[in-house]
């Protein structure tokens, strides 16, 4: 393992990151002013870029190659901007009707109803066109075909998609701690677990790997979702420690953490150090 301490792990990653998704749109296109300055407002408004670094952390863990960091790079770009439209949509007046994300005016509000609906729409379609060109950057056809049907898959209706529609019928769909598992599980943790999927493919993980991989995702996906909950308490709605209590919820992540832990290590990885840093940051986060 690198003897680079996590933080100053976590921040090259960043760095990375946020480069990467600097140059996202080729520098030929000619995109309307508008639409730009409307995805970019939300795509760089300071998010966390937890699934991107989780996609680096995955690859990382199989093979350290600069070929399969910068593919990761890529995917995890891509992966980022979908989980972006989500949220530009999620404000909508006609879905969560949010006025402010992360202390800032929702895009909706800066730019109008019909430009963030079409910023949503161009980074959805635009993670399309990153994750269509990995094999330029010589992932084998058929990997990348893999990853774009994970993620198509977990961000579509039966992944965050469908997680979102639940949680607008919240009163009617969400009665019990159970209830609001599935819908954190869909709308939070699939496009987690499709994060370090991708990696783990890129990094060249087995079929195997890849289930336990999926554990691990799931559970960690779940459990940052539950210690936003916490986080969020005093929030206009309960979360997860309106049915169970702060201490029940904060136990739960515990639980989680440590059964997505020991799958990962069950997996086998050469280099599972990092994702296991990641866990340990999520559980114990304040933000």
């Amino acid at each position: 393992m690198s003897a680079v301490p996590f933080a100053e792990y976590v921040r090259e990653r960043m760095a990375m990151i946020e480069e990467g998704l600097k140059q996202v749109f080729p520098r030929e296109w000619c995109i309307p002013r508008h639409l730009r300055e409307a995805m970019e407002y939300s795509l760089f408004s300071g998010g966390k870029r937890l699934r991107p670094l989780l996609t680096l952390a995955a690859a990382e863990a199989l093979d350290e190659s600069p070929q399969v960091a910068e593919a990761a790079l890529a995917v995890g770009c891509a992966i980022e901007m979908i989980h972006t439209y989500s949220l530009i949509h999620d404000d909508l007046p006609a879905m969560d009707d949010d006025d402010f994300r992360r202390g800032r005016p929702t895009n909706h509000r800066v730019f109008g109803e019909a430009m963030a609906i079409l910023a949503g729409d161009a980074l959805l379609t635009h993670a399309f066109y990153v994750l269509a060109r990995i094999v330029h950057l010589g992932v084998p056809a058929d990997v990348a075909l893999a990853v774009v049907e994970d993620v198509a898959a977990m961000a579509g209706p039966d992944g965050m998609v469908g997680g979102q529609a639940s949680d607008i019928r919240h009163e009617d769909e969400i009665r019990s701690a159970e209830d609001l598992e599935v819908v954190h599980t869909r709308k939070t943790a699939k496009l987690i677990v499709c994060s370090i999927r991708s990696g783990g493919r890129l990094g060249g993980a087995s079929a195997e790997q890849l289930e336990r991989l999926s554990r691990f995702g799931e559970a960690i996906g779940l459990a940052f979702q539950i210690r936003d909950d916490i986080l969020d308490a005093d929030g206009t709605r309960p979360g997860y420690p309106g049915f169970v209590g702060i201490e029940a919820a904060q136990a739960k992540v515990s639980e989680l953490t440590e059964s997505g832990k020991r799958a990962l290590l069950e997996a086998g990885l050469p280099r599972p150090q990092r994702l296991l840093e990641i866990a340990d940051f999520l559980v114990n986060r304040s933000f």
